[in-house]
């Protein structure tokens, strides 16, 4: 790990997003809370939000971090098809928050297939990335046309 003990703590936040594509008869299970596993959506939020707060545990060489606050939205898109995943991670400390809000997504996305798998064998876990980053040293990001939307 790097020393980060000499850096000012600052706020920092970091948005990632990815989404999980599926077919419109999979979308509409969802939607209608008729998954066998349960509410896909609020599982996926759990899981996604506690693997934010893990992330040093699961990715090596990542500071653990205290989280000030987890945005994680998931929203039902019927134009991919499929569930639109967004993490909002802010945090003041000496290092960024950009890998749990990736860590995040990540879980959440594999959450749904993990719930979905049984309606459909194709979902697709695509275009997980960093939409933003603010604070810190390297200073602010943004890839927001990366943006589907």
């Amino acid at each position: 790990m790097i020393n980060v003990g000499d850096k000012p703590v600052t706020e920092r936040s970091a948005l990632a997003a990815g989404e999980v594509h599926m077919k419109k008869e999979t979308l509409e299970l969802i939607r209608a809370g008729e998954m066998v596993k349960g509410d896909v959506l609020t599982v996926a939020q759990i899981a996604g939000i506690s693997a934010a707060k893990k992330t040093s545990e699961l990715i090596p060489l990542c500071h653990p971090l205290q989280l000030d606050s987890i945005n994680l939205n998931l929203e039902l898109d019927p134009d991919l098809p499929g569930v639109v995943i967004t993490a909002q991670i802010k945090s003041r400390g000496r290092t960024g928050v950009e890998m749990e809000a990736l860590t995040a997504v990540s879980v959440a996305a594999l959450t749904i297939y993990d719930m979905a798998k049984s309606a459909e064998k194709t979902l697709q876990i695509q275009n997980i990335r960093l939409l933003e980053k603010k604070g810190g040293k390297s200073g602010d990001f943004s890839n927001r046309e990366g943006e589907n939307k």
